[in-house]
């Protein structure tokens, strides 16, 4: 596991409302953390994975954002650069959203995405 810093530039990033949505869910599950990774899916090519995890894995880097812990699997980390985490309001549902300034093309639904290679 590697420890790093904050950098807006190059890391990901949550915004207050991300932090607090995630800071709710965590609190009923003392140490645990939030991992983001990602997987093949979809019509364009990746999603996004979010999990409540017991511990970062090996080579993930981890962030601190007040009492929300999150690790970044090292094997999504350049698709995923400079990535901010926003919970937003849809009508009357929240959802967490990915404004990752990697993105080169969504598909229809926003389920999935692709970044240049």
């Amino acid at each position: 596991m590697t420890a790093t810093t904050f950098d807006p530039i190059s890391s990901v990033s949550l915004t207050a409302a991300a932090e607090k949505y995630f800071a709710s869910k965590l609190v009923k599950q003392p140490g645990k953390l939030i991992r983001l990774s990602t997987k093949e899916s979809g019509c364009t090519g990746f999603a996004y994975v979010l999990d409540i995890v017991e511990q970062a894995e090996q080579e993930d880097t981890v962030l601190a954002f007040g009492d929300v812990t999150l690790a970044v699997a090292k094997d999504s980390a350049t698709m995923l650069k400079g990535t901010e985490i926003d919970l937003v309001r849809e009508g009357v549902n929240q959802v967490v959203k990915f404004n990752n300034p990697n993105v080169v093309a969504e598909c229809g639904c926003g389920e999935s995405f692709s970044v240049s290679q």
